[in-house]
């Protein structure tokens, strides 16, 4: 967290650019925070305590932009970039008194040796799968994605051997390779492409202008607010999908979101031209990727050692990262392919088909989560 304030730091004062871009590189560390809370939750806290406290930081991390768009979209207009990102910094620094009143802290012992090569290796590899997958203008031509892919895979690969050979890797391959854990980042994977190409397609309706015959021409701020819903109800899923887990198990909870998200398409697909009915599908996909988020930590950890919690919970992060990314191209790729020669617009009927299109890796998500391996209640420390 101290790294994050001094990125903040760099983003508030009006320094050159090449400060405001190292200080959004400092702050993106930030995301590693997350699953260091759900490991410090899972260790310190009883096991339905952590449950709740794992599945509340979840659902924060992913829904929480409907608060945070909005209000930095609002501070921006009213008071300029700066005083935006001195709020982010602000809330940085109040996280980092938190954090150091409210951590319990370690006792003393060995500290494992950190695996730089691992994190190195692994941040590279990750970097050209998400540029090849979020920028398409690399696929233009064999020479601009034939190296990337090659590079990446090398990488990859490189940090697989490497992982398995230092004595304190930055992730147990072995661990991951579990059924139950293997099962559950796949889920996420393909899961995280149907939420996020609807979140996409969502954002991007709100927005279409006025000279399209369909769309709501939303400015930024308006359409940050539309955002609310989702994350408001986002929230509500994060709060009672841990007792509906207790209830009616993890199977039962993913399906009810699942459905939830898949619903959410439906909805928009037959009544795009109804600005309620566009807001019903967004409160309903937040539900759907609020539940899903609460129910995946659940998932991922089944079985899990308490000492590999951040590791397993990180990889499971880049996954859903991965597949908000896949999500996000598709949705773009979708649009395009509906746009006329000529036209800068998609056709109406090219977000009624992008948005269809979320329902095959959803359903495959709640195929892969319901095969998964039957743990018997309570033997699984999660």
């Amino acid at each position: 967290m101290v790294i994050v304030v001094i990125g903040g730091v760099l983003t508030t004062l009006p320094l050159e650019f090449g400060f405001l871009l190292a200080g959004r590189v400092l702050q993106g560390i930030g995301l590693g925070c997350v699953p260091l809370l759900m490991s410090v939750a899972r260790t310190h806290m009883s096991s339905r305590g952590s449950a709740s406290t794992i599945a509340g930081l979840s659902v924060a991390s992913t829904v929480g932009i409907g608060v945070g768009y909005p209000l930095i979209g609002l501070i921006e207009q009213v008071s300029g970039l700066r005083a935006a990102y001195g709020l982010g910094l602000a809330l940085s620094v109040a996280a980092l008194a938190v954090a150091w009143l409210v951590i319990p802290r370690e006792k003393p012992g060995p500290v494992p040796r950190i695996d730089w090569w691992g994190a190195a290796l692994l941040a590279l590899g990750t970097t050209g799968v998400l540029i090849l997958i979020a920028d398409q203008s690399v696929w233009r031509t064999p020479l601009g994605w034939l190296p990337l892919l090659v590079a990446s895979v090398v990488v990859l690969a490189g940090w697989v051997t490497v992982e398995l050979h230092v004595p304190a890797p930055l992730v147990n391959l072995r661990v991951l390779s579990q059924p139950t854990v293997l099962g559950a980042n796949v889920a996420m994977l393909v899961a995280g492409v149907g939420m996020y190409l609807l979140f996409t397609l969502f954002t991007r309706y709100l927005q279409t202008p006025s000279s399209a015959d369909y769309g709501f021409a939303l400015p930024g701020i308006a359409s940050g607010a539309a955002l609310i819903p989702f994350s408001a109800l986002g929230f509500v899923a994060g709060r009672t999908t841990p007792m509906l887990i207790r209830r009616t198990g993890v199977r039962w909870a993913y399906l009810l979101s699942a459905v939830a998200v898949m619903c959410a398409a439906v909805i928009f697909a037959l009544t795009l031209d109804s600005m309620a009915a566009v807001m019903i599908a967004m409160a309903v996909l937040g539900f759907g990727v609020g539940g899903i988020s609460a129910v995946m930590p659940r998932l991922v950890l089944t079985r899990v050692p308490d000492e590999e919690t951040a590791s397993v919970l990180t990889v499971n992060a880049i996954v859903r990262s991965i597949g908000f990314s896949i999500g996000s191209a598709v949705g773009g790729l979708l649009l395009t392919v509906a746009t006329s020669d000529g036209e800068l617009i998609p056709a109406r009927g090219g977000y009624v088909t992008a948005a269809l299109w979320a329902l095959p890796p959803l359903a495959l998500s709640v195929a892969i989560v319901c095969a998964r391996p039957v743990t018997r209640r309570g033997r699984a420390r999660t």
